[in-house]
C-alpha cells in the first residue's frame, strides 16, 4: 500500500482524460437511475445533523460493503465520532488497521496528514509533533480556510486514486459544516491558477466531480428539525458544489404496528366499561398500554408526514433507504451488522 497521499502528480498525467464506455463523462446533477450504486462508489463522504446516528450508517455502509466482497477503508473525520465503538476495536488512529473482515479503520489527523505531505514532497524528515510547523500551519490554516479540508479530502481522494480500497466509506463532518469542506478544492482551484498546489487540487476536483467515483450520503431521521436540515443540505450541496447527492438514509423510521382497522379496536377498548373489565381480567391497569398504543400510532403517523415532505423535497431520482428503529442501549458489532443488513435490503443487493 502506498505511503502517503499528496505524492505529487498523478503517476500519467493526462491532461484531457479520457472516457471509457462504462464510465459517462462527470455530470454530477445526473438522472441517479444511470449511475452506479453507492456499493459501488469509489469514495462515499456520510454526513447528517448531530445526533442522527451519522458514525452508525458509516460503518454499517462500510460492513455491508465488505459483506459483498469489497475491500473497505472507513474514516473518522469526525471528531465527534466514536467509529471503534461499532467494530468493538480500540480507538483508531491515522494508520488504518483491520477492524474486521474487508473493514479497515483509521480517524483523520490533520497534522498527520500535513506530516505526511512534507515528507513525502518536500523531503522533510520530521519525528514526532512538527513543533514549529506545526504553529505555522495552524496561522496558515487560520488565515486561508480550506486548508485544512484539503489536508483531510486530499487524504481520502489519494486512496481512491490509487486504489488502495475498493470503497472509502467517510463518517464526514456534520451537515452543517460538510458543504464547505467539499468545496475546498473548488475554492482553492479558483485562487490558485498555477504550480503544484493547482495541480493536486485538479487532480481531487476530478475525483470529487466525478458521479461515477464519488457521492454523498445523507442520514436523517424522520423529525421536522433533522427533515428541514437535510433538505437545506440537498440544495446547498447541488449549489456549492460538484459532488453527487448519491442517497438518503433516513434513520429509525417505527414499525407499522397498527393499522387503522386496529386502531378503531383500540378505540372501542378505550371506553370506561371496556378498561374495568379488562383490567380487572387481567389484574391490573391496562390503561398504560392503552396509551401506549395510541402514542405508537401518533408518532408514526406524525414522523410519516415528515418522511413524505422529504420526498417531495428532494430530487424524485435520489434514492432514499429507510433504516428501523433499533431499540437496543448499547452499539457494537451486532448492532453495526444490524444495520449493515438493513442497508443491504433496502438497496436490493
Amino acid at each position: 500500500m502506498s505511503a502517503g497521499w499528496a505524492s505529487g502528480l498523478p503517476k500519467e498525467p493526462d491532461p484531457q482524460p479520457t472516457v471509457t464506455p462504462t464510465e459517462p463523462s462527470p455530470t454530477p446533477r445526473a438522472d441517479q437511475s444511470a449511475l452506479p450504486g453507492i456499493f459501488d462508489l469509489g469514495l462515499v463522504f456520510v454526513t447528517g445533523k448531530g445526533g442522527v446516528g451519522k458514525t452508525t450508517i458509516a460503518g454499517g455502509l462500510a460492513l455491508a460493503a465488505a459483506q459483498q466482497g469489497k475491500r473497505v477503508l472507513v474514516c473518522e473525520a469526525d471528531s465527534k465520532g466514536d467509529l471503534s465503538s461499532l467494530f468493538e476495536v480500540a480507538p483508531t488512529t491515522f494508520d488504518a488497521r483491520q477492524v474486521t473482515d474487508g473493514v479497515w479503520a483509521m480517524s483523520m489527523d490533520t497534522e498527520a496528514s500535513l506530516r505526511e505531505y512534507l515528507k513525502l514532497n518536500l523531503k522533510i524528515p520530521i519525528m514526532g509533533r512538527i513543533g514549529p510547523l506545526a504553529k505555522a500551519f495552524d496561522f496558515v490554516a487560520t488565515a486561508a480556510p480550506g486548508v485544512r479540508e484539503i489536508l483531510t479530502v486530499g487524504k481520502l481522494c489519494y486512496e481512491v486514486r490509487e486504489r488502495n480500497y475498493d470503497l472509502v466509506v467517510v463518517d464526514a463532518a456534520a451537515s452543517g459544516h460538510i458543504v464547505s469542506q467539499l468545496a475546498a478544492p473548488q475554492a482553492i482551484n479558483e485562487l490558485v491558477k498555477v504550480g503544484l498546489i493547482r495541480t493536486q487540487t485538479d487532480w481531487m476536483l476530478d475525483i470529487l466531480s466525478n458521479p461515477w467515483k464519488t457521492g454523498l450520503v445523507a442520514v436523517t431521521t424522520p423529525e421536522e428539525m433533522p427533515v428541514s436540515e437535510t433538505l437545506e443540505l440537498a440544495a446547498r450541496v447541488a449549489a456549492e458544489t460538484t459532488v453527487r447527492l448519491a442517497g438518503v438514509v433516513v434513520n429509525r423510521v417505527l414499525p407499522e404496528l397498527f393499522g387503522h382497522s386496529e386502531e378503531a379496536v383500540f378505540e372501542e377498548l378505550r371506553q370506561p366499561a371496556a378498561v374495568g373489565a379488562m383490567s380487572e381480567a387481567a389484574g391490573g391497569d391496562v390503561e398504560p398500554v392503552l396509551e401506549g398504543a395510541r402514542l405508537a400510532v401518533t408518532m408514526r403517523r406524525t414522523r410519516s408526514a415528515h418522511l413524505e415532505r422529504l420526498r417531495s423535497g428532494l430530487d424524485p431520482s435520489t434514492p432514499v433507504l429507510l433504516l428501523p428503529y433499533l431499540f437496543s442501549r448499547t452499539y457494537g458489532l451486532r448492532t453495526t451488522g444490524q444495520v449493515a443488513a438493513a442497508l443491504t435490503e433496502e438497496l436490493g443487493v
